[in-house]
């Protein structure tokens, strides 16, 4: 190998290590400036507005009638609310849901029943139909996984008495943490996201997502914005960016909880993931533009390039693994200016995000946040581990115009004895599955040669790449035969 390529290599190398670490760093200052700014309490309102309620359902055979049954519950003036179900389903849930929107007009709530024959636009392309059929001057939205409690609505709609307030997201919290390691680190995650980083946004002012679910919009401002559009997977994003260049606001409210159902088979959860990353990518080549000629401040226009390019970590991590074996072979000189550059940068990096997850937990859990950090070092790991899976998604939303929204399967799982593997909705092995076991090979091989060298600065970041796809491909492996050993067992009774 040639002088000349070595060297490209390692620019190539430091670079993406510079790019990572912005976003390692912006970590940090999340952190610091999410109790920045004001957090005011609204008073009780003197009269309950007009709110629809709309559940975007696409065959959810397990949870449709729980999350019917849930809206049914809220602590709300009948006469005050309108209960959308926006049923695409082509199984029998559309029956179930029939049913009881039925039971539940007969004990006299106003519940309509929207069934699409086709799925034009998917989730976005449901909500903008029901949105213009909405009776509501606000706009409850729910997925199928989602438990609301009792008194959400009359904890949220108060915080609207700012008449250019266009939205409000309350944080999701979880009924199936501790069903598996894998749900504990989603919980972790979540956590983080919603605590650390929506509380900082919303604080200061910055670009605020709504997520999708458990928030409620203001009609006018949905309209306002162009209603809801599918040439996104994050319909939620893009609208939440239409709106806010438009004037509105958006708020988070850390207070108010609304638990969901975590996904418990790793294929569901890099499917899900591979959808927000696909979605925001396309978002950020969509809005980016509009962003940066807006009359914005300047600090709130770098945030949102980070907040809408925040997936562009995964294929810097694959990069910078696939580089350092060759680098390593040919060119690892502990002292040499750009290895130090990478090792130097590497460490925000890879510490800023744990620290995030590490406050999130002391900040909502004060008493017993410290048994929370080695989960909080094995998330990490998960997070390396589908960085592959992400990168093949981020890649699809810059080359492929194409969208095709696959929802993330729910089984009712919330208890550790409940089973999944034999239910419908089950996703077949991906083939991606075999590349991340092949990048656990390739760090190991990486490391054992960094090792051998002393280059003990690098062990730490491989190690993580081995670990993390070791145990993402892994336990895809496992689940897989777990379905398969359940199916069988199954056809011999």
């Amino acid at each position: 190998m040639s002088h000349d390529l070595i060297l490209v290599l390692l620019i190539v190398n430091n670079l993406a290590a510079l790019w990572l670490s912005c976003y390692g760093l912006n970590a940090y200052w999340l952190v610091w400036r999410r109790h920045r700014g004001t957090n005011h309490i609204p008073p009780t309102l003197a009269e309950w507005p007009l709110v629809t309620v709309q559940l975007p359902i696409y065959n959810e055979y397990y949870v449709a009638q729980r999350l019917l049954m849930a809206i049914a519950a809220l602590d709300y003036p009948q006469e005050r609310l309108q209960i959308q179900v926006l049923d695409d389903s082509t199984d029998q849930t559309q029956f179930l849901l029939q049913d009881m929107v039925t039971t539940l007009n007969d004990e006299g709530f106003q519940v309509q029943y929207l069934h699409r024959q086709t799925r034009k636009g998917y989730k976005a392309g449901a909500l903008a139909e029901g949105t213009y059929q909405a009776s509501g001057e606000f706009i409850a939205i729910f997925d199928a996984d989602f438990l609301p409690s009792s008194p959400w609505l009359k904890e949220t709609l108060p915080h609207f008495q700012d008449p250019r307030t266009g939205a409000v997201q309350t944080r999701w919290g979880h009924i199936n943490t501790d069903y598996s390691l894998l749900t504990r680190l989603q919980a972790l995650g979540i956590d983080g996201h919603f605590n650390v980083e929506q509380q900082a946004r919303s604080r200061n002012h910055y670009f605020l997502n709504f997520n999708g679910t458990a928030g409620i919009w203001r009609k006018q401002a949905i309209l306002e914005g162009g209603n809801w559009q599918s040439d996104t997977l994050a319909e939620d994003m893009d609208l939440s960016y239409r709106v806010q260049l438009q004037g509105w606001r958006l708020q988070y409210v850390n207070e108010v909880v609304a638990p969901a159902e975590l996904p418990v088979a790793i294929n569901a959860y890099k499917l899900q993931q591979s959808r927000w990353a696909k979605g925001s990518i396309q978002c950020a080549r969509k809005l980016l533009g509009p962003v940066f000629w807006s009359r914005r401040p300047l600090l709130q226009k770098i945030q949102a390039l980070l907040h809408l390019t925040g997936y562009a970590v995964h294929p810097l991590m694959v990069v910078i693994l696939l580089l350092s074996w060759p680098l390593l072979t040919v060119a690892w000189v502990p002292h040499h200016p750009l290895s130090i550059v990478w090792g130097t940068l590497m460490v925000p990096a890879t510490f800023g995000p744990p620290l995030l997850y590490a406050t999130a937990q002391r900040d909502l859990h004060p008493k017993s946040w410290i048994k929370q950090l080695s989960t909080v070092v094995l998330l990490a790991v998960l997070g390396t581990g589908i960085s592959l899976s992400n990168t093949r998604a981020v890649f699809s939303a810059l080359f492929n115009p194409t969208s095709t929204f696959r929802r993330t399967p729910k089984f009712d799982i919330r208890n550790r004895s409940d089973r999944w593997q034999d239910k419908r909705y089950v996703l077949t092995l991906d083939p991606v599955t075999f590349s991340e076991l092949f990048l656990c090979w390739y760090a190991f091989q990486a490391a054992s040669l960094a090792w051998e060298l002393h280059a003990y600065g690098v062990l730490p970041f491989l190690l993580l790449y081995l670990f993390g796809y070791g145990y993402v491909g892994g336990l895809t492996l496992y689940q897989q035969w777990q379905q398969y050993h359940q199916s069988f067992t199954a056809s011999r009774v």
